[in-house]
């Protein structure tokens, strides 16, 4: 089926291309002299902006996801297929939620476009997905009969604020190739921006380090993997980070209840947008039933909105250690 969404797009690319006046298309592509880069989530977007500083306005800089839709289930809209076939520099995660874009990027018109990974720049840094104990089982099982399965990986790799230089250095080296008149300029704004970053990075082991609780319970999907790793944390989750399922079972709420007891945690966690059923029922199966529950920012899909309210990548992990200092001992 997504190959015919594919050829569908792909005929809407040539229309536009023929059609001198059609508005979508100089919508699209309204300024075509610009360097134009397009980053499918919002910490590429912000790591991208930082490095071009001053420069951003010379740049056509499309955020694919500013709607606030949900990297999982995201698919590329007709538009979204001519930006990316026009762009001189795309950046995407590159794990299994971005298995459309390999066929996205063969409808390139740019012979010299740069594809940047962030799954590939963290390289030996990824971390295959796991399966804690009391996780509500994936629907995918009957497919373990396949001669060899493929490990799969945790996407969520910009949840590493140390992962988040990696790939900012990654952007940088793109960015640079790609107008190289202006490295010096590049390389200050990321020297700059790192610091930042090492600070918020030394700003979270301090305050986490002086934490006696360790463990945070999650009545959602966990996608703080590689954060948790960081920082000594330990977790226990209704499901894994890039799970589909929307209902835990029973037996998984009464094992997170149960957990939380043994704990003594005033926190049961969400995601931002949960509804929270599942961390309601986790607090309502525990003995004393009044933890409060906190939502930490997976940070992947910022909305224009709260861009313009001034939100960034640091902002966001900002607040989540504030939420993390308030609900930890």
């Amino acid at each position: 089926m997504f190959k015919k969404f594919l050829s569908a797009a792909s005929a809407l690319v040539l229309a536009g291309c023929l059609c001198s006046c059609g508005s979508q298309n100089s919508a699209i592509n309204d300024n075509p002299d610009k360097l134009k880069i397009v980053c499918t989530i919002f910490p590429e977007y912000d790591w991208t902006r930082q490095i071009l500083g001053s420069h951003s306005g010379d740049v056509q800089l499309t955020y694919l996801l500013s709607n606030g839709a949900d990297l999982h289930n995201y698919q590329p809209t007709a538009d979204d297929m001519i930006r990316i076939s026009d762009c001189d520099i795309f950046v995407y995660v590159g794990g299994e939620s971005d298995s459309w874009v390999k066929d996205a990027i063969s409808e390139s018109r740019n012979p010299d476009l740069q594809v940047v990974s962030l799954m590939d720049m963290v390289g030996d840094n990824a971390k295959e997905e796991e399966i804690k104990e009391g996780m509500e089982a994936e629907d995918e099982e009957e497919e373990s009969d396949l001669a060899h399965e493929e490990a799969e990986y945790d996407e969520h790799v910009w949840l590493s604020v140390r992962n988040a230089e990696t790939c900012c250095k990654g952007i940088a080296e793109a960015v640079k190739k790609a107008d190289s008149a202006n490295s010096a300029d590049y390389d200050a704004n990321l020297s700059a921006y790192l610091d930042k970053l090492d600070k918020l990075d030394t700003d979270i082991t301090d305050a986490l380090a002086a934490k006696s609780e360790k463990t945070l319970i999650f009545g959602d999907r966990f996608p703080f993997r590689y954060f948790v790793d960081d920082y000594g944390l330990d977790y226990y989750a209704a499901f894994v980070g890039c799970s589909a399922e929307t209902e835990a079972s029973f037996e998984t709420i009464a094992f997170l209840a149960k957990k939380a007891d043994e704990t003594g945690t005033d926190s049961i966690f969400a995601i931002e947008g949960s509804d929270c059923t599942i961390a309601e029922a986790v607090i309502a199966n525990t003995s004393s039933k009044n933890q409060t529950i906190r939502v930490l920012d997976s940070a992947q899909s910022v909305n224009t909105q709260q861009i313009q309210d001034g939100a960034s990548y640091i902002s966001i992990m900002e607040n989540n250690l504030r939420v993390l200092k308030e609900a930890l001992k």
